[in-house]
């Protein structure tokens, strides 16, 4: 134990105020500007709350969730919670955010229960061990903390920015592929593809093992990159190999119509879930195609396309009937060349934002490991 740090139960630095958090009726979820909370941060707006302050939110699965993967969080104004998140309130010499850094660092697995459905209990949370430092040390801890994932935030929304430009600098070089102003001839997915569109391979995962990656539809962020969480097939079958200039499409689930544009000589082989394209770059330019598919024609298409019997579902055959506009290749080019520079930028700030989580993780080790 550090010196003056004490140790109590969460339930001795924090009021649970369970009983105060109820489902919303049917009547009272009526559309507003308050914000309706859950398990993982907003779920809607609506006009009524039942809460006014600052509260500390955790989730009752007490699962990591989201690009911070984290499983509490801070509310502040008016609010209303639904039953799937535990609402604290922290006593006066203990600070909600030194107590929200601690539970996103600490493994509350221990502590669940159920094991389908998992449950952290009202019980359980009160129970968990916490680390209690002096008040000053405590801020000094949160000032620390807030700067980096301060920094972090703000280097992910220049991520952001360069991603609306890419996009507007799309639609000044091609127009809207709406309403297709510019008359491009129009040709299918897959009479633009080298071969035919294919399905992944049906390996399970396995640890990593440092060589060949198993791409599956949840590595794939919402901007095209990967996630960091790499695992190998269980199965190593060359035809599943893709290479550069390759894109896939997410054929199934909440991720339906993502797209990810392979642009490095590492192994990956990709999963099921995944359908592959193979550009002719005699007709369209790989970056092209991946970025037209960040464009509202095809937001649209997958809208329309997809079928919703058990989930969100898109086959091979509906992809390959996409129509897509045909620019000329030296437009193309030219909008790939202007491309490529965004793209070197977004690789500095990732690698600054690998660093700076780096240092993140381990302050937040130092303090609570």
């Amino acid at each position: 134990m550090k010196e003056n740090w004490t140790y109590k139960k969460l339930g001795e630095v924090c009021e649970v105020l369970d009983s105060k958090r109820k489902p919303i009726t049917k009547n009272e979820r009526v559309p507003g500007n308050i914000p309706y909370y859950g398990a993982t941060g907003i779920q809607d707006y609506v006009a009524n709350y039942i809460f006014d302050g600052t509260y500390l939110l955790v989730g009752e699965d007490g699962a990591k969730w989201g690009a911070n993967e984290k499983c509490a969080y801070i509310i502040t104004g008016k609010s209303w919670v639904n039953n799937h998140a535990h609402v604290l309130e922290c006593k006066n010499y203990i600070s909600e955010k030194y107590i929200k850094y601690y539970l996103n660092f600490k493994d509350l697995d221990s502590y669940i229960t159920g094991a389908i459905v998992r449950k952290l209990t009202k019980s359980a949370l009160l129970s968990i061990d916490v680390p209690v430092p002096p008040v000053e040390e405590q801020e000094r801890i949160v000032e620390e903390l807030d700067l980096l994932s301060g920094i972090i935030e703000k280097q992910k929304q220049q991520l952001k920015e360069l991603d609306t430009l890419a996009q507007s600098i799309f639609y000044d070089t091609f127009g809207d592929p709406i309403t297709n102003e510019k008359n491009w001839p129009l040709k299918k997915l897959k009479e633009v593809s080298t071969k035919k569109l294919s399905y992944g391979s049906g390996a399970s995962a396995k640890e990593y093992d440092g060589e060949v990656r198993y791409l599956r539809i949840t590595d794939i962020d919402d901007d095209g990159s990967l996630k960091n969480n790499a695992v190998s097939p269980s199965i190593y079958d060359e035809k599943y190999l893709i290479e550069y200039g390759d894109i896939l499409f997410a054929r199934t689930g909440a991720t339906v119509g993502k797209t990810y544009l392979h642009r490095t000589n590492d192994k990956l082989l990709y999963a099921g879930y995944l359908i592959r394209m193979k550009p002719n770059i005699e007709i369209v330019i790989p970056m092209y195609v991946f970025h037209f598919t960040k464009s509202e024609y095809y937001k649209d298409f997958i809208r329309i396309s997809q079928k919703t019997v058990a989930q969100p579902n898109i086959n091979a055959e509906q992809y390959g009937n996409l129509l897509i506009p045909i620019p000329p290749l030296s437009l193309q080019e030219e909008f790939a060349e202007k491309i490529e520079m965004i793209e070197k930028q977004k690789e500095a700030i990732s690698k600054s934002i690998k660093e700076t989580q780096l240092l993140f993780d381990y302050t937040m080790d130092k303090y609570f490991g």
